[in-house]
């Protein structure tokens, strides 16, 4: 086997340490009469990279050790190859990790990968995306089609993060905040049932519940459908997933409770409820349905969506969302009080997903930019969609759970960073990488592109 030597004993005439792979660890001792193979195993330390050929012994009845996988075996080492020495880590890769500063974890992210919780949570997230594409293929009839990452800036409700165009000087694409256009572009093409799990790039300031910069979500959308009928799919998929990926995991109450925004608001004070029985338990999965969102609030200085007309409204959801089919003569007489036909999903207390029906009307998708407040302009970034919507567009709607959330929640851990496999940090940097960082001044001026120096 090749592997890692995750821990070493000399006792004296025998050496013994554990290897470690993908697949576990194992013990293994070298006795002295192996005198090639002893000398060796006196050298090796933590870390080390060897390729070993051993004799597989079950251990005697004292020495079992029921705790641990292997733990009733152990190799004898007839040969040992040194396959590349290791520095002593910065830090101790075995343990938990909580304990280390983050900057030094993500400074070194490839070492704190290998500690055994990490190697699991980044398995366990694997397996998971493979359980959902496995359904909705398999079992749903979904077709996964990538969209582009590099797109067009438009006002969707974040920042872009703009990639400067060399082939077209002046000009920018932007990184994709959700593949919310194109999958509705899909439906009008005529596939029916569409996923992908998707890069979503957002400059926004990060929290322990999101990640600055990019994160990835299952982006899921249907034609022909109800709000009822997307909601029944992510509850049958997510059961299904919960108990083939986390068994030890249960959930509170099947069918999930749908709750209106109003109500959960009054009673709970959030729109994102925590509904477990034993909220010490991490073992214990509360879903729940948030529906009957007003389509609108009243637009503040925190959204970004820079409208520029007298009457401005933020969308709950996004501008997209469908009106409620009994409110739409509101639109023009009390857009507050016109309800969206949205749905969040909660699980302990996070908003994991969020959906709806979506707008394919042209007409009501341009009344919908001027209540936002949008000029001539702005509305002409979306004229591809607006021009879609008049070539026989069917009614449809989605959903896009967040795969990194979703994990947060179920595994209880304490942020998104410990479910992602090179996270920034906090201040959106790279500490591995040491991103971002300066172009050079022949790449900026290939691009076109002056830079003013630093205040």
């Amino acid at each position: 086997m090749a592997g890692w030597v995750d821990i070493r004993r000399d006792q004296g005439k025998m050496v013994f340490f554990d290897m470690r792979d993908m697949s576990g660890k194992v013990q293994c001792v070298v006795l002295p009469a192996n005198t090639e193979a002893i000398e060796i195993a006196k050298e090796i330390r933590p870390e080390w990279v060897l390729k070993i050929t051993g004799k597989v012994n079950k251990r005697p009845e004292k020495n079992i050790n029921k705790d641990q996988p292997n733990g009733d075996i152990e190799l004898e080492i007839l040969k040992i190859e040194v396959l590349n020495k290791a520095q002593t880590p910065p830090f101790d890769v075995r343990s938990d990790g909580h304990e280390i500063g983050e900057d030094m974890r993500l400074q070194y992210r490839y070492l704190d990968l290998r500690r055994p919780r990490m190697q699991k949570n980044l398995r366990k997230r694997g397996e998971m995306i493979q359980f959902i594409r496995d359904y909705l293929v398999n079992k749903e009839n979904f077709v996964e089609i990538e969209t582009p990452i590099l797109t067009k800036t438009s006002p969707e409700g974040a920042r872009d993060f703009l990639v400067p165009s060399r082939l077209n000087k002046g000009n920018f694409y932007a990184l994709p905040q959700s593949p919310q256009q194109y999958k509705q572009m899909i439906m009008v093409a005529g596939f029916e049932k569409y996923f992908q799990i998707a890069r979503c790039f957002r400059d926004e300031d990060p929290r322990a519940d999101r990640a600055y910069g990019e994160f990835t979500q299952l982006d899921l959308e249907m034609s022909f459908v109800e709000q009822e009928d997307i909601l029944s799919l992510v509850e049958k998929l997510f059961t299904e997933m919960i108990k083939k990926v986390f068994p030890e995991k249960k959930i509170t109450q099947t069918p999930w409770p749908r709750i209106a925004h109003k109500e959960t608001m009054e009673k709970y004070g959030s729109d994102k409820p925590d509904l477990r029985k034993n909220k010490e338990d991490k073992d214990e999965l509360a879903f729940t349905w948030v529906i009957d969102f007003p389509l609108f609030t009243q637009q503040t200085k925190n959204d970004f969506y820079h409208g520029s007309g007298s009457a401005k409204f933020a969308p709950s959801h996004h501008m997209f969302t469908a009106p409620h089919p009994d409110d739409i003569s509101l639109l023009d007489s009390g857009p507050t009080k016109v309800r969206g036909l949205q749905h969040d999903l909660a699980l302990n207390g996070y908003e994991v997903g969020g959906g709806s029906i979506r707008i394919h009307d042209r007409k009501v998708q341009e009344k919908v930019f001027d209540l936002i407040g949008f000029s001539e302009e702005q509305k002409n970034t979306f004229k591809h969609m607006l021009e879609a919507f008049t070539f026989g567009t069917p009614p449809h709607g989605g959903i896009a759970p967040g795969i990194d959330r979703l994990l947060l929640a179920i595994t209880g851990e304490s942020s998104l960073r410990e479910l992602m496999s090179f996270p920034k940090t906090g201040e959106g940097q790279d500490l591995m990488m040491n991103a971002p960082s300066e172009a050079t001044p022949e790449q900026l001026k290939e691009l076109g592109i002056k830079t003013e120096p630093r205040k």
